[in-house]
Parts: structure tokens; sequence; C-alpha cells
């Protein structure tokens, strides 16, 4: 069947998964928990197949794409708690009394049908898919070619928990890389794209999408340590924010130190960031106390995905802000101060989705914000910002009831 008309089909399923009752779409995600316990070593066994062809990616890239019967079964915990957050749909936003007796409500319904590209993770799939279906949301899935055997098993046990509740075309995997374009380009069949992973599938889907894209993922985080820093908070939030785990958006990628504080703040981190096995890169003025590698203009525009941070020495606060404000992909950056006034000067001047005081950069996640299950982190300002959770999931109309009243 040829693309255009697989996506008639995922159409139609969207307006059917739109009027189902909460109660529906509840029982298809309970479906999906107790499926992923059951079959988890067919879904292990499936991982594997990935695990062993995946030769040429890093470490920290096997680490994400990996499953284990604890990751599996948290998988199945973050569904069951999909279930029990709040309906996002038929919500009444706002009410309007006009005075010629118009009544105009706004509703909050779903975004139709979701394109979602993304790389690597397994575990997307099932979150991806959850949270469409707690949405009202028909969804388009596209795995990397690095997951294909886990992805395969996972949408075949999603489609066995919406049998006799919905067609299974409301959630539908494409393998193809070469059917990415026309997918993003199929206006009137998919409502929104929404890739998520490296700044190479980001750039190709916002540069040649002509349906409307929600950015997501690209993650050149910084952490700036200021000379009025707690330092042994920094050193602990530094390892955190970057070696908890290197592969996902919200890792710091580059740190920069005031120079008041250079000495003892760099001499800590190295011990600190050796025990973890990161590598550390820096220039001339950062080799004065430290060994690190050589470090390009270019490493500053790098996500890494991996065990590498860049380290920068700035003479001021202005300096650091000027740094982020020209590398940053508008993710998620933090500052590590205790004098408030540098840090509302942070807070003032950095436009990201995600700013913090004392704090690591990984809490951007929607489980950590208490949303739940994310779709990703949007970078953009439209239509949300930050942390995807349910009630970004939606868009709305005005309803507007009268009794004959005309203009």
């Amino acid at each position: 069947m040829e693309l255009k008309d697989q996506l008639r089909e995922v159409k139609t399923a969207s307006k059917e998964l739109a009027l189902l009752t909460e109660e529906k779409r509840n029982q298809m995600l309970k479906n999906i928990a107790c499926l992923l316990i059951e079959r988890k070593e067919e879904i292990l066994t499936a991982n594997q197949k990935d695990i062993a062809n995946a030769e040429e990616l890093s470490k920290a890239m096997i680490e994400r794409l990996t499953l284990t019967c604890e990751k599996i079964e948290a998988m199945a915990k973050q569904v069951e708690i999909v279930v029990k957050q709040k309906d996002p749909l038929h919500r009444e936003l706002e009410s309007i009394q006009r005075p010629n007796g118009l009544l105009i409500k706004k509703m909050s319904i779903p975004l139709g049908v979701m394109a979602i590209i993304y790389e690597s993770r397994p575990n997307v799939t099932i979150d991806v898919a959850c949270l469409c279906i707690k949405s009202g949301n028909a969804c388009v899935l596209k795995g990397g070619k690095e997951a294909h055997h886990t992805n395969q098993v996972l949408v075949a046990l999603i489609h066995d928990a919406m049998r006799g509740i919905i067609d299974e075309h409301a959630v539908m995997l494409i393998d193809s890389s070469s059917l990415v374009l026309e997918l993003i380009q199929s206006n009137g069949l998919v409502d929104v794209a929404v890739p998520r992973g490296g700044k190479g599938l980001i750039d190709f889907v916002v540069k040649n999408a002509t349906v409307p894209v929600i950015e997501t993922g690209a993650g050149i985080c910084h952490q700036y340590v200021d000379k009025k820093a707690d330092l042994d908070q920094a050193v602990k939030v530094a390892v955190n924010a970057k070696a908890s785990r290197p592969s996902v958006c919200n890792a710091i990628e580059t740190l920069l130190v005031h120079k008041e504080v250079a000495e003892p703040f760099l001499t800590a981190l190295k011990q600190a960031m050796e025990e973890v096995h990161v590598v550390l890169k820096g220039d001339e003025r950062i080799a004065r106390f430290i060994d690190v590698e050589p470090i390009c203009t270019e490493d500053y525009a790098t996500e890494y995905n991996d065990y590498i941070l860049n380290l920068k020495i700035v003479d001021s606060l202005e300096e650091a802000v000027a740094h982020i404000q020209h590398y940053s992909t508008g993710h998620s950056e933090t500052i590590m101060t205790q004098d408030e006034s540098r840090a509302q000067y942070f807070i003032d001047h950095i436009d990201s989705a995600c700013v913090y005081i004392n704090a690591s950069t990984r809490f951007s996640d929607g489980g950590e914000f208490g949303f739940g299950l994310e779709l990703g982190i949007s970078t953009q300002k439209l239509h949300a910002r930050g942390p995807l959770g349910l009630q970004q999931m939606t868009t709305y109309r005005y309803v507007i009831f009268g009794d004959g009243q005309i203009r």
C-alpha cells in the first residue's frame, strides 16, 4: 500500500480515536502495560538483535538503545501513570459570556495525526504511542533503524492492546527512511510532525516539512559556574549533568567557569570527571590548570551525546551569557551561584525553554516536572515550550452557544 493510502487510514482512525471515551482510551493503555510484562522475553530477544547490529554506535548510544527487564518494567509503570493522569480532552479552558447572550467556550481537542520521527531509544515507541492514545491523537512512528526489531515487536504489542477497541491504524509504524520526506509533506493527512533526535534529524525535518513542526530535542546545554558559586555543589551538579546519561538531550555539552574560581574548581572537576570517564576539552587557558584534550571553535556547537565535555574560562557573567546566547539550542542552561542578583541577571538574559539556578539540567524531563511521560522537550516558542506532556498534546476550538443571535 502506498504511504498516502496508509495515511488516509490513519486519518480516519484519528477521528474515531478522538471520539473514544476516556475509559476506552485508558483500557488500551492498561492492555499495553500488561503486555509489556507478559512479552518481556520477546521484547528482549528483539532488542538483542538490534544491539548485535549496532557495533558502529558509541557506548552512550548503545546504552540508549538497550532494554533490560528493569527498563521494561519501568516502561509499564510509566504507562500506568499515564492511565491515572487527568484526561486532557474535553476540558473547558475558558468561558466567555457576551452581552448579546452568546456563551463562548474554549474546549481542548486532539491535534489529530502526529508524525513522530526519532532515533535509537525504543522506549520512545511506547511513550509516544501511549501519550497519543490518551490525548486522542493518532500517530505515525518512524523510529531509527538501530531499533528496527525492537520497534516491530513493540508496535505489534500495541496493536494487540488496541484490538476490539479501535482500528490499529491509530498507531502506525513506518520503517523506511525514504518515506520520511513524503511523510512530513503530507498536508491534509498529517497535522503535525515532531522530530526527536540529533541536530541532523531535526534540521532535516524543520527545513523540509510542509506540515507544522514542533521542534524538540537538540540539546547544546550549558552550565556556568559563577565566582559566587558553592564549588563543591557545582562539581556535583556538573558530574550529574554530564555523566548520568550523556546520550540524552538535557546533558550539558559545555561548562563555563568564572576566572576567579577557575583553579580550585577545575582541579576538583578534573578528579571527579576522571572517575566517571568523561573526556575534558579546553583551550590553552584551561590547560594552565588541568590536562585537557585540545578544543576547536566548532566543538562549542556540537551535541556529543557522549562522555565528552567542553570547558571555557570566562572573565565575567556577561561573557558567560553571551557565549550561551551564541551557542545554545534553547533547551536547558544552569547557573551555579549563591548571589541572587547574578542569578536574576542569568534568568533575564537567557532565553531557553528551561533555565536553572543551582540545579542539574537533567531535570528537563516531563516526569521530573510532574507531567508524566513526555513527547519531547520543545525548544521553540510555538505551539508549546519545554516538556511536552499530555496537556501540550492538545489544541482547542471555540464552541459558541446562541439563541438565534445575528450580527
